[in-house]
This record gives structure tokens, sequence and C-alpha cells, in this order.
């Protein structure tokens, strides 16, 4: 079983609750976490002492392996000749060079791409062809029977309720090529809520039997919640079986003195398609993937 603490939009600056981080903290702690995934908006306003209050709270964490990807928040707003000359200065001088990354520990191979894109999008994202294709190549070169796991800041399935919040442009033929490199989870926040399910819920795709998990983390340390999670805050534990994927989300909640568990949801892990049997006896040989 490998665990995998998946926090985001963590907001330093003004809107940063430092009790919230505390609790976060000493719930991941708990965990034993085999990766940590931050899924971006590390700041508020992208200044170097919100990054540098970031990364001295990073340490504080289990010294295992960590994703990381920018946010809309990590770039300069306000300071326009920095966003159009330099937007990521700031982000690489703590988090390194590299926006696209690879991180593998064993059972997982996860690949995040930088969505934030300053110079054509404020708050939404883009992912271009390059990025698809750094994700193709590494995902090919996945050990065997690893859980593929993209992460993204900006979301690319809408949360279900009534924020009416756009997905990042494209969605629909990202998750058709993710879908073709045989990803089977999606991380990702900017919501600022949490929504844990399936990208066929919201598009059919090319693989109408399987799609992709898709799990979005609310704020973990801030007080911008919206809809349910107004004014609340969350972060997912991820844990990966042989035959299934568990994702717990876990709510900041003052009557238990920090975060608790808040719902549960478990898929199959391909090859599987539902649960009960062994995954060879429920994958057929032929073209259409029947027994």
């Amino acid at each position: 079983m490998t665990t995998i603490v998946h926090g985001s939009d963590l907001h330093f600056g003004k809107p940063h609750d430092p009790e919230a981080a505390e609790a976060f903290v000493e719930a991941v702690r708990g965990e034993d976490p085999a990766l940590i995934v931050l899924s971006g908006d590390f700041t508020q306003r992208a200044k170097v002492r919100e990054f540098e209050a970031a990364a001295a709270f990073l340490e504080r964490l289990p010294p295992v392996p960590r994703v990381v990807t920018p946010g809309n928040h990590d770039v300069p707003l306000y300071r326009v000749i920095e966003r159009i000359l330099d937007p990521f200065r700031n982000y690489r001088a703590v988090f390194g060079e590299a926006l696209d990354t690879v991180t593998r520990v064993p059972g997982v191979t996860a690949v995040a791409l930088n969505t934030a894109a300053p110079r054509r999008a404020i708050v939404n994202g883009r992912i271009d062809r390059d990025q698809v294709a750094f994700a193709r190549r590494h995902f090919a070169e996945a050990p065997g029977g690893d859980l593929r796991v993209l992460v993204a800041h900006h979301h690319l399935a809408p949360a279900p309720d009534y924020e009416g919040d756009s997905p990042l442009p494209g969605a629909r033929e990202a998750l058709d090529a993710f879908e073709s490199m045989g990803v089977d989870m999606v991380l990702g926040g900017h919501l600022h809520r949490a929504y844990i399910g399936n990208s066929l819920d919201v598009y059919p795709g090319e693989d109408r039997d399987r799609g992709i998990v898709i799990v979005q983390s609310g704020t973990t340390t801030s007080r911008r919640g919206r809809a349910r999670e107004r004014a609340k805050c969350s972060f997912n534990v991820i844990r990966v079986g042989a035959g299934e994927i568990e994702i717990v989300h876990h709510m900041l909640f003052d009557e238990a003195g920090g975060f608790a568990p808040f719902s549960r949801h478990v898929y199959p892990r391909a090859p599987r398609r539902w649960f009960g049997r062994e995954a060879g006896a429920v994958v057929g040989a032929g073209e259409g993937g029947r027994p």
C-alpha cells in the first residue's frame, strides 16, 4: 500500500490560516506518506516573503518526495512588467527551475504540468502540445504496474455545484490524451473546494469503460474555501493498493480538534473495471476489452 497526501492552495499571505497549517502538519505526519503532492497557489501575491514562508512550511512536512506545481497566484498579478518578462522568478527561486516535472516513488509515476499561463490567462490556465508530449514521454517510461498520476493546478473537470467554474480550455482534448497514456488519476486544486469523481461524470471521452479518477483538493491552509467548503480547509489522503485506489477527503473541524475524514471514495485500478474479481478474470484479450 502506497500513501499519497494531496493538498493545494496554501495561499501564504493575507488569506493564509496558521492554525490550519499547524493542523495539516500534524495530520500529514500521522499518515506516513510515501509522496506529498501540493498542487499550486503556494502564495497569494507571488511575493518573495510569501514564497520563503511557504518553503519553510514545507520543510516541516515529512522528508519524502514532493510534487509541486505553480498556480495562477504564484505569478505576479499587479506587477505587470515582472509578469510579462519573468513571471516565475520567485517561484523558481524556491522550487527550482523546472516547471514541468516527473517524480517516481515505488509504484507511482507522477507528472506535474505547469498550467499557469500568466501571459495568456490571469485566472484560468493552459496546457500546450509540448507539455502533452512531455507527459506522454515520461508515462511511456513508467515501470509496468505504476499508478500514473497527472498533477495540474487548474481543473480539467468542473465541480458538481452551481458555482459555474469553467474548466481549463481544451480540457476534453487533454483528458482524451491522458486516457491514451494510461493516466489513472488527475490531482488538482484552484477551485477551493473538493471534487472527487471520474472524468466520465462530465465527459464520455474515448474510453467509456474506465475514464480517469479526478481528485480536486480544496484550499488546505487558507480562509478562502468556496461553496460547501466556504471558510473551510481540506486535503486528500490517497491509498494505492494492488487492485484499488482509495481517496479519503479530510476537512478541518473545530469539534474534532483538527482535520478529520469527511468522505471516502474507492475505485478499481486498471486493468480492473469493477470490484470482486482478479484483474485477469475481468479483462478480456479482445480489442473491445470485454471478457
